[in-house]
Parts: structure tokens; sequence; C-alpha cells
């Protein structure tokens, strides 16, 4: 086998010898060795006992940590010379026996390195390293399946997707990171047990999500998630978009398109440096659900027309709804919210350049979206009609080019009425309460038609506008 091993896996085998312990790295760094991927978190699993192996870990690592002592686990880190971390975990042999009703098992340590690798995952998470003497071990095929690039458990797979459902996710996120497929009969045992999904977790279901849409290939990830039926149980808008396509083919196929948009999104991510440095999980999740509010607003028109009104509107409902359901935090849900509800706005200027007021008013509604509002604008237009393609792509040049001219004479992030609420109670000679803020929100939308203003001609604004109210 051409690798190269850790030297912390190797000082760390020495000191389990030394004191008659087997120690073994297992699962994903075993994996990543054999694909030639960078992986900085190490796994062991071991001979002894936590209380054992707890004093090699505290002279070993600069931290340590115990928080798994339950399941047979501890942790440690040590900083390299140039200023990186390496963290490792080790784990005892174990045997786990679960209930049908909870996915958290039961923990029984284990006797043999064998035993410990049946009780995982995938074939290519069962394999071994014994340390320091570098012996491979794989009981299970999963060199060869991991050349085969397949996915397959390492026992029955009803039996392991029985025990842990959340290894059913798993496998479809396993397609998104690393590009396999899952073997016929592993994918049949998905399908005939989605309904297992439901003793899992929202958080740990929206963690597998999260790591599915940040990998290389979310593309298949997510036709793995829905093809599995999957998402039917998790994320079920998503399968929606499955629309039967009418006769005329007046509308594409919505979850096709909406899996180009997302590739399209992933294209337009940029550097570190850039503006939406990739991956970024809010412009994909958008991209992703943009369109699901189609198939709830889905007219059947005269002529064989189709038309899907509001459904920016009513897919924003239906993402917030979905992204609380799955526990996501308020900020991303908001923001993924918002772009879809945001995802049409543009479209407007390409049948009628705006005005600079209108400018502002996308600009100043996007907020710290703007950038990945365009990338999604940009990524959603998917029509084939390479000259409607230039003339969309055009306008949207020519509209950010203005907004970068505009940006030059006023900070558009801190774009206020020119007169502030204490301003507004000394002229109208009123008091705090809701006419005040009524007045600042005209005030805005003034400052927004007109740019800055001097005060003269702002309060005159105000007092014309206070004389129409009354």
């Amino acid at each position: 086998m051409d690798f190269e091993v850790w030297p912390e896996a190797i000082e760390l085998g020495h000191l389990f010898a030394e004191r008659h312990y087997e120690l073994s790295l297992v699962g994903g760094p075993v994996r990543d060795l054999l694909l030639h991927r960078p992986s900085h978190d190490l796994d062991f699993c071991t001979s002894a006992r936590p209380e054992e192996f707890e004093p090699i870990l505290r002279q070993w690592g600069q931290g340590f940590w115990d928080m798994g002592r339950k399941f047979g686990t501890l942790g440690a880190v040590r900083r390299r010379a140039d200023g990186t971390e390496v963290k490792v975990e080790v784990t005892t042999y174990r045997s786990d026996s679960y209930t049908p009703d909870s996915r958290k098992p039961d923990v029984n340590y284990g006797s043999s390195l064998q035993g410990d690798l049946s009780r995982r995952d995938f074939t290519i998470n069962a394999m071994a390293l014994r340390v320091p003497e570098l012996e491979f071990v794989d009981p299970f095929s999963g060199a060869a399946d991991l050349a085969k690039g397949v996915l397959r458990t390492p026992v029955n797979p009803f039996q392991s997707f029985d025990d842990d459902p959340l290894r059913m996710m798993r496998a479809v996120r396993f397609v998104a990171q690393l590009g396999f497929t899952i073997t016929p009969d592993t994918a049949a045992a998905i399908t005939e047990m989605t309904d297992r999904i439901a003793i899992v977790s929202a958080e740990r279901v929206r963690d597998e999500l999260v790591k599915l849409l940040l990998s290389e290939h979310p593309h298949e990830g997510v036709e793995a998630l829905v093809d599995s039926g999957i998402a039917d149980v998790v994320f079920p808008e998503i399968p929606a978009l499955q629309l039967e396509i009418d006769e005329h083919h007046r509308h594409k196929d919505v979850f096709e398109h909406s899996l180009i948009v997302l590739d399209r999104a992933m294209a337009l991510e940029t550097g570190p440096d850039g503006p939406v440095p990739a991956p970024d999980l809010t412009l994909r999740l958008a991209a992703l659900v943009h369109d699901i509010g189609k198939p709830k607003t889905r007219r059947f028109e005269s002529g064989g027309k189709v038309s899907f009104h509001h459904h920016d509107i009513v897919g924003a409902k239906m993402t917030r709804k979905r992204l609380k359901a799955l526990r996501f935090d308020h900020r991303l849900t908001e923001d993924v919210s918002d772009l879809v509800a945001l995802h049409l706005r543009f479209h407007g200027y390409v049948d009628e350049p705006w005005t600079d007021a209108a400018v502002r008013r996308y600009v100043k509604d996007a907020g710290s979206l703007y950038e990945r509002l365009n990338r999604l604008t940009r990524a959603d237009a998917t029509t084939q009609n390479k000259h409607k393609a230039y003339v969309f792509s055009h306008a949207m040049d020519e509209m950010e080019a203005r907004v970068d001219e505009l940006k030059k004479k006023e900070d558009f992030d801190a774009i206020r009425p020119d007169l502030d609420g204490t301003q507004i109670m000394e002229i109208l000679g009123i008091e705090a309460g809701p006419l005040v803020g009524k007045a600042y929100k005209h005030m805005l939308e003034f400052r927004l038609d007109n740019g800055p203003v001097e005060e003269d001609e702002a309060r005159s604004e105000l007092i014309r506008w206070w004389s129409e109210q009354r």
C-alpha cells in the first residue's frame, strides 16, 4: 500500500504497545489515506479500556477531553511545530446493541478489532491500520469497494439501517462527498426503510444535509436523497418539485432545473477573498429551494399556458417553515428565505432598466445578501435561447456597474433618511409614537427616490407630506 502515515499515529502506537495494548487507526482516516485525501482528525480503536489509556492521552496531548467517556471514547489534541493541530479520538473495541425506538446504542465493550469493524456503517469505513506495525486490516473488502467507488454495508443492510437509521443519510452524503454509488442491495434496503428516519433527531438530519450541500457533488447527493425516498421524509418539498410535465412542454422539469441552478450557483462562488467564498451554504441551499413554491402555485391557463404566480413569496414561507423544522439557525433561515422571496426581483430590469431610485431599493432590500442574490439570479437564468441569455447577462452586468457607480457617491449600507426621528418630532411638533415612524418611513422612501439632499429640501418635503396627512 502506497501511503504515508501520520507520525502522531505511529508515536501513539508505540505508547500503547509499550503497555501491551492494541491500537489501530480506523474509519475515515484510513479511507482518506487510500484516497490520498487530507485528514486532520484521527480516529483509533483499542483493546484498552478508557481508564487504562487515559494516562497515555493526557501525557501525549496538550489538551484532553472525555465527553464520550460513556461510549468508551476519549480525545486529545496536539499542536505541531508549524502551528497546525492534530486531534485524536480513541475508543475501546465495541459491540453495540440497539433498541427499535432509538439510534443510540447500549455500549458493550468488544474483544477484537474485527468485531469492532463489523459494527461500522460502510465497508469503506470498516478498514483499519494497526499501529505502529502498519498492518492493514480489511475483513469486509472495503479497499475493493473503494476502488470500485461503491457504498456497501459490512453486514446485512437491513440490520445495519435498523440499528442506526442515520446511516441511510450518511450513504447519500458519501455519494455527494466522494462521488460514489450505492450498491443495489444497499439502495433497496434504504428505500424500504425510510420510515426509520423518523427516530433520528432533526439536528442530526440537518447536519447530514449541510455536509451533503457543502460537498463536491451535491447535485448527485440530492438526486440520491430523492431517489432513495429519504427526501420524502426529511425534506418533502424537494421531491415535490418533480412535477408532471404538461404535454406541450410549456414549463421545465422544476426538480432538474433546481439542480442545474445549484450547479451554476456553485460555479459562481468565489475564492476565499471574494464576496461569496466557496463553499457557501446559504447560496447553495437557496439555489436548491428557490422554486419550491411552484407546485403549490401551478395553474393551467387558457391556451395551454402554465403559470406559477407568486411562487417566490409562497416559496419563501415554505422555506422558512422547513428550515425551522430542521433546526437551522435563525440567521441562515432568514437569509435563505429572503433570497427565495427576492429571486425574481431583477427580472423587471431586463424589460426596462430601472431608475437610480429602483436600483437603490434593490440594493437596500437585498442588504448583506446582495452578492448572493445576484449570483442566484444569474444561476436561475437557464434559458437555452442564446439571445435571451445574452440580453439577461448584459442587463445584470449593466445593473451591477450602476450599483458600483452609485456606491462611489453614497454608502448603501448606511442609507438613512436625511432627517432622524428627533428632527422629525421637532419639525412637526409631535411626540414619540406611531406618527413618527410613519414620517420616518416616508422620508426613507424620499431618500431612496432622490438620493441624499440638503436638510432644507428634506424639511420642505416632510412639511409637505405632513400637510397631506392632516
